[in-house]
């Protein structure tokens, strides 16, 4: 197949897609809507059409948010607008002047995708590149990823994001969702029913010879020393990074209850070190000696932390299906999670997992104390989740599915398009 990619080229997700593609022979071409090295992407070509409020005022990323160090008062206030109590502003803001900047590139991307000729263009997530990719891709076929906020977070308010997600479900030829309840939603929202979807998870799935549980209680030493956590300590893991839709507001809050009762315990937290945000919760909890503050980690990495770890957890508002929870739990570690629609189809409350408000500090403390207090809980629910994971989440059962669905949306854009072509007089 000849496969054109509208995603962020330097997202570790859109490599997870791009590298099995290209791997398994496909010509893959790659569009991305930020700046992009243009290294490591083998045989594919790529081309950048950067959008610049997508990544000034979305919900940012790990890697962005860890930048913020103190700094100017623009910085600051950047950092509040991202990921502090500014971030709805920010967020409304991004969805009115987003689809502006769009328009510029949609002459350009247009005429690349007509020399490209694709067999199939993929938008990895509506809100910006699959509004791009419905204004720009003719009658080639479409196939547009929802990610777990284009509905619930980006398209619940008035905005040119919401007229334009609606076209955009209206082109598209076929949906790929990593959690069932986007497909009810893409369907409310003009999504034709006909068309083929497939609910898989965002990534890609779990890398399982990469994210798996210790073998044995030594093979973390290594990286407790690393991190300064001292022996016998429990360890507790936010893998979430500083967005927008994450309380990590509401997870500082609820450190010193847990310390209350486990004054050992050590809280890891991804893609915070830097964030004067984060530095201020920290100060404001009295917490500092209980808290890691750490960059992003690679891949490698976070899977050793991973494995550290007793409990992840994943304060968030809004979410598909979290890559970081689908890790954690095939690594062994026990997940607590807020009580959303999304996480319920991975998790039962008291069974693999422990579900929470989100909001509510002492709802979060007292999931994440009974999950340290409960080795049984523990050591059941890692049995289950290794299972759940390998079954479901496999990264190279997910994608050899992923594979065989872009045929089946080929084939059903071409049937579609031969249905509503007018005959020529």
């Amino acid at each position: 197949m000849r496969i054109c990619f509208i995603a962020d080229a330097g997202s570790p997700i859109t490599r997870n897609w791009i590298d099995y593609f290209i791997q398994h022979g496909h010509q893959v071409h790659i569009i991305s809507t930020y700046s992009s090295p243009r290294n490591g992407f083998g045989k594919a070509s790529l081309s950048d059409f950067p959008i610049f409020f997508s990544r000034s005022l979305k919900p940012v990323h790990p890697s962005v948010a860890s930048t913020q160090n103190g700094g100017s008062r623009v910085s600051r206030m950047l950092s509040e607008a991202r990921v502090g109590r500014l971030s709805q502003v920010g967020i409304v803001l991004s969805d009115w002047l987003a689809p502006i900047t769009v328009s510029r590139h949609i002459g350009r991307v247009r005429q690349l995708i007509n020399e490209i000729k694709p067999d199939l263009t993929h938008a990895l997530r509506i809100p910006v590149e699959g509004i791009l990719a419905a204004l720009a891709t003719g009658e080639f076929p479409l196939l547009i990823s929802v990610w777990g906020n284009d509905f619930t977070l980006h398209d619940n308010h008035p905005s040119p994001t919401r007229v334009l997600t609606t076209r955009a479900l209206r082109r598209a030829d076929g949906l790929l969702s990593d959690c069932a309840r986007d497909l009810r939603l893409a369907r409310a929202r003009g999504f034709d029913k006909t068309k083929p979807t497939s609910v898989l998870p965002g990534a890609g799935g779990v890398q399982l010879d990469v994210f798996y549980p210790a073998p044995d209680p030594r093979s973390t030493e290594a990286v407790r020393d690393e991190f300064d956590i001292p022996a016998g300590s429990t360890v507790v893991i936010n893998p979430r990074g500083l967005r927008g839709y994450v309380r990590n507001d509401i997870f500082f809050k609820a450190i010193p209850l847990v310390l209350q009762q486990y004054p050992q315990a050590i809280f890891l937290c991804s893609g915070m070190q830097g964030s004067s945000l984060a530095n201020r919760w920290i100060s404001k909890e009295g917490v500092d000696h209980a808290v890691r503050l750490l960059p992003v980690v690679p891949r490698q990495k976070m899977a050793e932390l991973f494995r550290a770890a007793s409990v992840m957890v994943s304060p968030s508002l809004h979410d598909g299906t979290p890559n970081t929870l689908l890790e954690g739990m095939a690594s062994g570690c026990f997940p607590v999670a807020g009580d959303i629609e999304s996480i319920r189809e991975w998790i039962t409350d008291d069974w693999n997992g422990l579900l929470c408000d989100s909001t509510s500090p002492p709802s979060l403390a007292d999931a994440i104390v009974r999950a340290i207090s409960d080795a049984d809980l523990r050591r059941k629910a890692a049995q289950i989740n290794r299972c759940l994971i390998a079954e479901r989440a496999d990264y190279v059962k997910v994608m050899a599915r992923a594979e065989q669905f872009y045929s089946e949306v080929i084939e059903a854009a071409h049937s579609n398009h031969k249905r509503t072509r007018v005959p020529s007089a």
